[in-house]
């Protein structure tokens, strides 16, 4: 079978691979070598997939449904994998192959068409919460994660890069600098976290309803990961004309749901609309940058 990395992926990967990359002109030969060290039947490559991996429906010598997943280094997968161990399926999907392969991971099938983000507003708001809460546990001693000071560093340098750049976001991206800031003086707790939760990333399983997939784990506050849930279908939030007075309310319920506290839900949400809008504008999505960028006006 020919590995064709889907378009998806291979334009998302163009906006961050390092000068020099070829991870993607070697995936197709890795993925097959990974496919036959396991002696697995292919299915099919999903599409459109994921923006940080290949993702490939198999199944095992036995018959087992199972995922393969390959990524490059800079998508941490051996973070991932680290994160999936720990939770063993509480909450996520299940690692089936817990002897580490660089890059490769072998995963538990869920249900790759369903995600929470086909259900109704409030109702996959509430499920997606659920299945946020049971992650948020006590980070493993054998596994150094990327804090969350750690990441938004150096995101803040990216952002203030942009800023002197482009004058036009600068006093947004003030704000949000302020409010890391202010966030990181003295978090509240410390949790192994997904790091990039939203609704498209909780999938339909056979052994619990919704299980959360595509970790990019993270260790700090859960405000911090919470954040990106608020602005979950951000385009029908900006094109409602009550969109600000909606959000507002996102963040206090979901803020109430999970106990967390409301301010610092609206500061790592600000924080996180402003840097992921700053990037869109960065590497040549003008439309995703200007929803983002008032979206965070709103907080």
């Amino acid at each position: 079978m020919v590995f064709e990395p889907p378009q998806r992926l291979v334009r998302a990967l163009g906006e961050t691979a390092p000068d020099g990359d070829d991870w993607l002109e070697k995936l197709p030969a890795a993925a097959q070598q990974a496919v036959e060290l396991r002696e697995l039947t292919v299915e099919r490559v999903q599409v459109p997939g994921g923006r940080s991996s290949l993702v490939v429906l198999v199944r095992a010598a036995d018959g087992t449904p199972a995922v393969l997943k390959l990524a490059p280094s800079r998508a941490r997968p051996e973070a991932e994998r680290a994160a999936l161990a720990h939770w063993a399926g509480r909450g996520a999907v299940q690692l089936l192959e817990p002897v580490a392969t660089e890059g490769v991971l072998l995963l538990e099938r869920l249900h790759p068409d369903v995600s929470v983000r086909s259900l109704p507003e409030a109702k996959a708001l509430l499920e997606a919460a659920g299945t946020l809460r049971r992650l948020w546990v006590e980070p493993p001693a054998g596994f150094s994660f990327e804090t969350v000071a750690e990441r938004t560093g150096r995101q803040a340098e990216a952002m203030r890069a942009r800023a002197r750049a482009e004058p036009e976001v600068a006093a947004l991206v003030d704000l949000a600098l302020a409010a890391r800031e202010e966030l990181l003086a003295a978090p509240p707790e410390h949790r192994l976290l997904h790091g990039t939760f939203r609704q498209s990333k909780v999938l339909g399983g056979e052994r619990m309803p919704w299980l959360a997939v595509g970790p990019d784990p993270v260790v700090g506050e859960c405000a911090f990961d919470l954040a990106r849930l608020v602005r979950d279908r951000v385009e029908d939030l900006i094109a409602q004309p009550s969109g600000a007075a909606t959000t507002r309310r996102r963040v206090k319920r979901l803020a109430e749901s999970l106990d967390v506290d409301q301010d610092r839900l609206r500061g790592w949400t600000l924080f996180r609309a402003v840097e992921s809008g700053v990037r869109a504008g960065r590497v040549g999505r003008p439309r995703d940058a200007e929803l983002l960028l008032e979206f965070a006006g709103w907080l």
